[in-house]
């Protein structure tokens, strides 16, 4: 049985489950940012046509129809303004990890944040995951912000965690426990 998420955040904004249909429109935006997302985001220089999105997006789909996450739009207004997604989920574990990126020209509205709140609120309340986790590229200050806005513990730092143009760049690792999200959602 495969995950289902879509979700209405408000008027302007909604979450849905990348399609095949998305495929030109994730090329176009990616495409647009491709200067912007490569400096944070190793797979952003490897996305060079529609055929790179289109296949992304069947693999998004088979990891869904395996029960292990998903990847979705964050659909603002209608137009796709960025994405956000869930690793594989570790069931043993009730764990997984969440990654997200917008649109250069939506940042600082919000989106990501929104995003992320109703992901989190799906993986605790309706999955019933126990951990979920953010890592984010140590100098990508506003990446940084949403963990730290939504009330995530700062762990620690992966050194050299990750490589982005052939250089190691150190993660900052987040983390939120289900308790903690119910506690914060009391208060």
């Amino acid at each position: 049985m495969g995950l289902t998420f879509s979700h209405r955040i408000n008027e302007k904004l909604e979450l849905r489950l990348f399609d095949q249909r998305d495929a030109a429109a994730l090329f176009r935006l990616v495409e647009h940012n491709r200067d912007y997302l490569a400096e944070w985001l190793p797979w952003a220089e490897h996305t060079a046509s529609e055929a790179d999105a289109a296949s992304f997006i069947q693999n998004a789909l088979e990891q869904h129809a395996r029960n292990e996450g998903f990847h979705a739009g964050i659909w603002h207004r209608g137009e796709l303004a960025g994405a956000v997604g869930i690793h594989r989920i570790d069931w043993p574990n009730l764990s997984t990890s969440i990654g997200y990126w917008v649109d250069r020209g939506h940042q600082g509205q919000g989106l990501v944040t929104a995003a992320c709140r109703a992901v989190l609120s799906y993986l605790f309340d309706c999955l019933g995951l126990d951990r979920v986790e953010i890592r984010c590229a140590a100098g990508n200050k506003r990446s940084c912000a949403v963990p730290e806005r939504l009330g995530f513990v700062r762990e620690g730092v992966l050194r050299h965690g990750q490589r982005i143009r052939g250089r190691p760049v150190d993660l900052h690792i987040y983390s939120m426990l289900r308790e903690e999200w119910q506690r914060g959602r009391k208060t």
